[in-house]
């Protein structure tokens, strides 16, 4: 495999895809704070997966511009997160306006710097919260650009290993790999105890119960 930069969220789809991405070949891990309610709590899974896979590249970046545009349940504190709602169609409060174009462009600078080829993310279209920036076709996309705004020697391909899956499909993927679901952290409100009431944790719980597997992180409600 080519070198890889993964984006390390800190959650367990994005434990999973660093799972794969280290299986298949060396790998350089990002992650990006944005002004979101758990920063903390995610840069600190970020550390843990990294130590855990013994990765010695690897970059935080900062991009809390994203907390002051606003617009977001995740980063607007005015903005209540939602409990459940797994069943609705529209787009979410919880969506941050076109955030995976910004983790993806600081993606692509990094990997034209340090000879990556791939840029491996962990999102997923099809059991998901509904966020437009996480569909098949926005990736495909977004990679003929980057290739188009780079220098004509970079050829970048960005792979989204999880993008078909059920959530319960990432779970026996993760387990299957020995990926450290245990320091991951998926809660979009809590940080010592997962709330297990909005969307993150009920996808991340439904993905558990129907793998057949426990959820190891704590949950103030489950």
């Amino acid at each position: 495999m080519e070198k890889a930069v993964v984006l390390v969220s800190g959650g367990m789809d994005s434990t999973v895809t660093a799972a794969i991405a280290a299986a298949r070949g060396e790998c350089a891990f990002l992650h990006v704070n944005y002004g979101q309610r758990t920063e903390g709590r995610e840069l600190a899974a970020f550390t843990r997966i990294a130590d855990f896979y013994n990765i010695s590249e690897r970059l935080v970046v900062d991009i809390s511009h994203l907390k002051l545009i606003g617009g977001s349940a995740l980063t607007d504190d005015n903005i209540a997160v939602p409990q459940g709602g797994l069943d609705k169609k529209e787009v979410p409060v919880t969506y941050v306006p076109f955030r995976n174009a910004h983790l993806l462009s600081i993606a692509v600078s990094w990997a034209e710097v340090i000879g990556a080829e791939e840029i491996y993310i962990g999102a997923v279209e099809e059991d998901s919260s509904g966020y437009p920036d996480c569909t098949g076709e926005f990736f495909a996309a977004f990679e003929k650009a980057a290739n188009l705004g780079t220098r004509p020697e970079t050829r970048v391909k960005i792979v989204t290993p999880l993008i078909h899956l059920r959530k319960s499909d990432i779970v026996k993927k993760g387990v299957e790999l020995g990926a450290p679901l245990e320091l991951s952290w998926s809660c979009y409100k809590d940080s010592v105890e997962a709330c297990g009431e909005c969307d993150s944790c009920l996808l991340r719980l439904r993905g558990f119960r129907e793998a057949g597997v426990k959820d190891p992180i704590p949950y103030r409600k489950r």
